[in-house]
Parts: structure tokens; sequence; C-alpha cells
């Protein structure tokens, strides 16, 4: 965490955001293809890859939270990139999750819009 930040500023979801600004620009991403939105599906595909293999091969807790920490940094990345309100998506997107129901299959809770899917 940067040291400049207090604890209740590291939690709030601005200041991610800034960082995440500040290492685009420090790197000069949107001069050099970082902000390519291709490429960046390549990049969240790769980490993506690297959480799987957090799960399935057993390996620690600390390792997984670092790769979902570096999938995270890339979707706010996204946000930049492609010039919208992360923030404001996620809200509009509870909203949403929070009217759907639920299904059990296979055993496991699924949260999904199920109009015009069969079971």
């Amino acid at each position: 965490m940067p040291a400049q930040l207090t604890e209740t500023e590291q939690d709030s979801f601005a200041h991610m955001l800034a960082a995440v600004q500040a290492f685009h620009h420090k790197h000069r991403f949107n001069d050099r293809g970082g902000e390519d939105m291709i490429y960046r599906l390549a990049l969240m595909t790769e980490e993506l890859g690297e959480i799987a293999e957090c799960v399935t091969k057993g390996k620690t807790t600390e390792e997984l939270a670092e790769e979902c920490a570096d999938l995270l940094i890339l979707l706010m990345g996204n946000a930049i990139s492609a010039s919208f309100d992360l923030n404001a998506a996620f809200w509009d997107k509870m909203k949403v999750l929070e009217g759907r129901g639920e299904r059990i299959v296979d055993g496991r809770v699924r949260v999904t819009d199920y109009q015009g899917k069969k079971d």
C-alpha cells in the first residue's frame, strides 16, 4: 500500500483507481499500446489462468490474492482505457443482480438471468 495514503484512503475505490491511472501515466500506456483492449484481453486471460493455477494446484491464499489483485488492476485499467466509470457500472450491475433469483445447479447456487434458458 502506498505509504502516503491513510488506511481509509487505501480502502477507497477512487484512490485505487487513481493509483492505476498513475501507473498507466508513468509507463505511458496510452502512447505505447498498453491501453489497447485486445492486448488487455490477452493480459486478463493470462491472469485468469494464473488464478486457475492457484486454485487447481493448491497454491497459498497469498499467491491467490496476488493473482486476483493483478486481475483487479487490469479491470480497473480497462475502465481507464475505455473511458467508462467502473464504480457506476459496478453499482448498476449489483442492482440487476439483486433483482435476480437463484437456482441450485449441480449442488451449487447460481444467480443469473434465466429468461429463455432451459434447465
